[in-house]
């Protein structure tokens, strides 16, 4: 059964990196847009830019703090009301920083925990709260190949906060399991955005291809899906089954 349109979109971590890209190619295709992200210039610079490629569609930005519960839900509300509701919320707003544990680098690490799994947390939140008095929604957690075994140096830590939005998708999509309901879990590869500068390798694709791979997944609602699927899911499939040593050699640091 083919899903239903989902018109009215809310992305977070919008103004920059996947959240940008991904805000340009759905209002490409004529839906509806609430951006949110720290930086509210370039949200701003945005929304002109897409309500002017694209006239018929709504486009409704906001500063949001995703490391304040308070300022999601705050804006999160504002934002659904202004768009009289959202039929799918993205959460992805995240950072990448951070440095083996017990080198020094525990500030760097704990804020990437932080805002990825209780920033992601509190937007969760808002979105179930919302989906559940509409008894419909598409709730998008994007996660990270990276989430699939733990990771070396740099990575541990942003490894260890998308492993555990990969646990917080299920359960929500088990507590409504059989409804309206859909919950899906990205975990893109190596894309080049912000986020990665430093830690690409050699599968690496270029911004406009991974977000084309990344909107063209989501549309599919999956229960998990990754980005690009090839080659991610079978490297996904390796890592599972790989020895450490020869995982820690392939993801390097």
């Amino acid at each position: 059964m083919p899903h239903p349109t989902r018109q009215r979109i809310f992305i977070s971590g919008a103004s920059s990196g996947l959240g940008e890209g991904m805000a340009r190619r759905f209002a490409a295709m004529g839906r509806d847009l609430a951006l949110c992200a720290r930086r509210l210039e370039r949200l701003e610079a945005l929304q002109a830019e897409l309500r002017s490629a694209h006239p018929g569609i709504r486009v409704e930005v906001a500063a949001m703090d995703v490391d304040d519960p308070r300022s999601v839900a705050t804006v999160f509300s504002e934002l659904a009301d202004r768009l009289g509701g959202f039929d799918r919320v993205i959460v992805n707003a995240g950072i990448g920083k951070g440095a083996s544990v017990g080198t020094g680098g525990e500030a760097a690490n704990r804020a990437v925990l932080h805002t990825n799994v209780l920033g992601s947390h509190a937007q969760c939140e808002a979105a179930m709260e919302l989906f559940r008095r509409q008894g419909m929604g598409h709730l998008v957690l994007i996660s990270s190949v990276a989430s699939v075994r733990g990771m070396p140096g740099s990575r541990t830590a942003y490894g260890a906060s998308k492993a555990a939005l990969n646990a917080l998708a299920e359960g929500i999509r088990s507590d409504v399991y059989g409804s309206q309901i859909e919950v899906s879990t990205i975990l893109p590869g190596y894309i080049a955005t912000d986020i990665n500068v430093g830690r690409r390798g050699p599968l690496t694709v270029g911004l406009d291809k991974g977000v084309d791979a990344l909107t063209e997944v989501i549309e599919r609602e999956p229960v998990r899906g990754y980005v690009p699927p090839f080659p991610w899911r079978p490297v996904a499939r390796l890592l599972r089954v790989l020895p450490l040593s020869v995982v820690r050699r392939v993801t390097g640091s």
